[in-house]
């Protein structure tokens, strides 16, 4: 999936995530809202006009004022825009956590969303939390599917650790790679057919990732001959 970090989403109310994918998510979604029927529109919209949602996140190394380069609060705030949401995002220097942080996340860890006035941390815990509050539309992926393409982000970062050009860790990451290329083409676009879910919405900030590390760091890409794994980055 394109997560190209610039531009800003939508659906934020204050500073909003450096994110084209969360841009291109928000549209799309939109233009589904138009041909939602009648009482889901108005569902949608009342959530428009609600209090937004508090998210704390990592804020750019590089680049003050901007959203860093953190794939689960990417999966977060994806699955806000999804749900059609409003939030604010908090950006949170996290070599320098600010007290305020400490105290209601003594880990100091991000992305952390505030639900009924309750801080939750952890993205599997949030976008969890986020499904069974708001089931629509729904986006959890069948349990069957759930596992499609997990250990593409595990073997990525093996590959990017390696100094060892021969140790294997790039032909595992290929291993993953081809049969996800295979079980697109079979089964795409999406891991849920032609339907995004939450699957999605974690594997593609990772890919992201993975060609953006791999492309500075090793000088390698997704091979051409993955052309359904690399026509999903792109999606």
């Amino acid at each position: 999936m394109a997560v190209l970090l610039r531009g800003t989403s939508a659906a934020a109310t204050t500073v909003g995530p450096s994110s084209a994918l969360l841009a291109t998510t928000f549209r799309r979604s939109r233009g589904r809202l138009l041909h939602r029927a009648a009482p889901q529109r108005r569902l949608y919209v009342a959530r428009a006009s609600a209090q937004p949602l508090e998210v704390c996140a990592k804020e750019s190394i590089t680049v003050p004022g901007r959203l860093g380069d953190c794939p689960f609060t990417q999966r977060v705030l994806l699955t806000i825009e999804e749900k059609h949401l409003p939030y604010e995002l908090k950006l949170v220097d996290l070599a320098n956590k600010p007290d305020w942080l400490l105290e209601i996340n003594p880990e100091g860890k991000v992305p952390i969303v505030k639900l009924e006035e309750k801080w939750i941390g952890d993205s599997d815990v949030i976008t969890q939390t986020l499904e069974e509050k708001y089931p629509e539309p729904p986006l959890a992926t069948p349990p069957e599917k759930a596992s499609v393409g997990s250990k593409i982000f595990s073997t990525f970062i093996g590959f990017l650790k390696s100094k060892d050009p021969s140790d294997g860790t790039e032909e595992a990451l290929l291993n993953e790679l081809t049969p996800f290329d295979s079980y697109l083409k079979d089964n795409g676009p999406f891991i849920n057919g032609g339907t995004i879910s939450a699957a999605d919405l974690s594997l593609g900030p990772k890919l992201y990732h993975m060609e953006i590390a791999l492309g500075h760091y090793k000088n390698w890409s997704v091979p051409d001959s993955l052309s359904h794994v690399k026509t999903y980055m792109k999606v």
